[in-house]
């Protein structure tokens, strides 16, 4: 016979055994329902768990989770994470979001919305890239990442990227 939590389970004969676990489920109903809880806490949840209620499969979890929280081995193999642990590692997660959002890596928009409607402007009256590009650096016009050659296909980029968006022809 072996105990698992307040069950004694196993035992030589089939009598003895559905006593033994009759005698010890008696005593804890009578235990719960003497000051039951009016709710039941988890304490831990299975991998599966654990990956179903944040939303990633399996294989994610034991990459990416499992490996930056505390967990738990039980005696039978399988692992349990700890509510309390899942809980602090999502808000550790959305706390390194929100600051990752807030600097957001790449290229920042770096010419001003004047420089913008005055390249437009000039190529709407009919000067080349070329032209525009020259001008500019004469002028010593920073380009939008601080540099100081400006080319054809930089006032291009400068044109494409700012223009309205183009309506789609109507099919008839």
């Amino acid at each position: 016979m072996y105990d698992v939590g307040r069950w004694r389970i196993g035992g030589s004969e089939e009598g003895a055994r559905k006593s033994t676990v009759t005698r010890h489920h008696h005593r804890r109903r009578r235990r719960q329902t003497s000051s039951s809880p009016s709710r039941v806490e988890r304490l831990a949840y299975t991998r599966q768990q654990a990956a179903k209620a944040i939303g990633v499969s399996l294989a994610t979890l034991d990459r990416r989770v499992v490996p930056a929280i505390a967990t738990v081995q039980t005696e039978w193999g399988a692992r349990l994470i700890p509510v309390a642990e899942l809980e602090r590692y999502l808000v550790e997660r959305r706390q390194a979001a929100r600051v990752r959002q807030a600097t957001r890596p790449g290229r920042k928009p770096g010419l001003p919305p004047e420089l913008v409607t005055h390249i437009r402007r000039r190529h709407a009256q009919g000067e080349s890239m070329g032209e525009i590009a020259r001008q500019l650096n004469t002028e010593h016009v920073p380009t939008a990442q601080g540099g100081r050659q400006w080319w054809p296909s930089t006032v291009r980029a400068v044109l494409v990227r700012s223009a309205p968006p183009v309506a789609a022809p109507a099919l008839e």
